[in-house]
C-alpha cells in the first residue's frame, strides 16, 4: 500500500497524539471522512483502544472503505484484545463480504457477548453472495442457513431476532427449493415457541412476506 500523503499523515498523527478521550473521537471521525485505504490499519488499530465513540468512528470508517478493508480485518482479528476483535467482526458484517462467513458462523455460534453474536447472525443473512465464484455460493449459504436456524434457539432474545432478520434476508438470495425450503418451517416454530412477542412479530413478518411470493 502507498504511503500516505501529507495531508492524510496529518490525520493519522491527528488519532495517535490525541491526548483526550474526546480527541480521539474526534480525529478518528476525520480519518474515516477521509475514506483513504491507507488509513485502514490506524483504523484497526483504534478498534482496540478502549473508546466507543472512537471505535464507531472507526468502524464507520472501515465499513465506508468496503471489501478493500477486509482482508486487513480479518488478518488482525485479535483474540487477545476482545473488544477489538468485537468491533472488528461488526464491521465484517456491515461489509456484507462473503470472505468473512467463517468467522461471522464461528461468532454467531459461540460468542459470550450476545451484542456480537446478535450482529453476525443479521450478517450472516446478507452476505453479498455473487462476490463468491459460483461453484462456492451453494455450500456457502448452506453453511449460513445451518448457523441461522440455529441461533433462531439462542438463549438471548435479540439474538434470535436478529437470526430471525438474518433468516428472512438469506430467503430472498436463495432460489426456490432446496435449502430455501427450510427456513419456511424454522420460521413457524419461532412463531409458535418464542417466548418474546416481538421475536414471534418479526417472524411472522417473514412468513408473510413468504406468502405475497
Amino acid at each position: 500500500m502507498a504511503s500516505p500523503s501529507a495531508e492524510l499523515a496529518a490525520l493519522i498523527n491527528a488519532v495517535e497524539t490525541a491526548d483526550s478521550k474526546a480527541g480521539i473521537v474526534q480525529a478518528v471521525w476525520a480519518l474515516a471522512a477521509a475514506n483513504d485505504p491507507r488509513a485502514i490499519p490506524t483504523l484497526i488499530e483504534v478498534l482496540g483502544y478502549n473508546n466507543p465513540g472512537a471505535a464507531v468512528a472507526a468502524t464507520e470508517g472501515l465499513v465506508s472503505l468496503g471489501e478493500v478493508a477486509v482482508p486487513a480485518l480479518l488478518e488482525q482479528l485479535d483474540g487477545h484484545n476482545y473488544g477489538a476483535r468485537a468491533w472488528a467482526i461488526r464491521a465484517l458484517a456491515l461489509i456484507q463480504d462473503p470472505r468473512a462467513l467463517n468467522v461471522l458462523v464461528e461468532t454467531a455460534r459461540g460468542d459470550f457477548a450476545l451484542s456480537v453474536r446478535r450482529a453476525a447472525a443479521k450478517g450472516l443473512g446478507t452476505l453479498n453472495w455473487s462476490k463468491l465464484p459460483e461453484a462456492a455460493v451453494e455450500s456457502a449459504q448452506t453453511e449460513a442457513l445451518t448457523t441461522l436456524i440455529e441461533a433462531v434457539a439462542d438463549p438471548e432474545w435479540v439474538v434470535r431476532y436478529a437470526a430471525v432478520v438474518g433468516l428472512a434476508a438469506l430467503a430472498a438470495a436463495l432460489p426456490p427449493g432446496g435449502n430455501a425450503d427450510q427456513i419456511r418451517p424454522a420460521l413457524e416454530t419461532v412463531v409458535k415457541h418464542d417466548s418474546v412477542p416481538a421475536v414471534q412479530a418479526r417472524a411472522q413478518m417473514a412468513l408473510d412476506s413468504f406468502a405475497q411470493k
